[in-house]
């Protein structure tokens, strides 16, 4: 009985831990991007739909990672401060009143970064681990 009370514990232990233990996220763009930084509330308004251009006044090509990456989350909630399920709706929102067009989503890091690599006006975020000469860090998300 006593292990029954335990287990959910446990688990709540491994969520919190898995949690605290995400890797950072980093904001990245090409490196000819003239940007050397980008404010959170930039990133924000590119992802959310605000505005289409980067601080360049280059019309933003923003990509976004697959709903089943831990970073998506992660991102979405340190820099816009909304949940996936809110960006999604507000997307939703503005795609029907044909206000815009949500980010690219793209299977994985690694072909965000690759795309990001090859396109001077993209946007992106990938964990911080996973950055390398390629891309730009514009903006870091702990």
């Amino acid at each position: 009985m006593q292990f029954n009370m335990i287990k959910p514990l446990l688990g709540a232990l491994v969520l919190v831990a898995a949690a605290s233990a995400q890797a950072q996220v980093a904001v990245v763009v090409n490196p000819k991007n003239p940007a050397a930084s980008m404010t959170a509330d930039q990133v924000s308004s590119i992802f959310l739909g605000k505005t289409n251009t980067l601080p360049s006044g280059a019309a933003a090509q923003a990509v976004d990672l697959p709903d089943s990456a831990a970073a998506r989350e992660h991102f979405y909630s340190k820099a816009t401060g909304k949940s996936s399920a809110q960006v999604k709706a507000a997307w939703s929102r503005l795609v029907f009143s044909g206000k815009g067009t949500p980010p690219k989503e793209l299977g994985s890091a690694a072909e965000v970064k690759k795309f990001v690599a090859a396109n001077p006006d993209a946007i992106g975020y990938i964990e911080k681990s996973a950055v390398d000469g390629s891309v730009k860090v514009v903006l870091s998300v702990d």
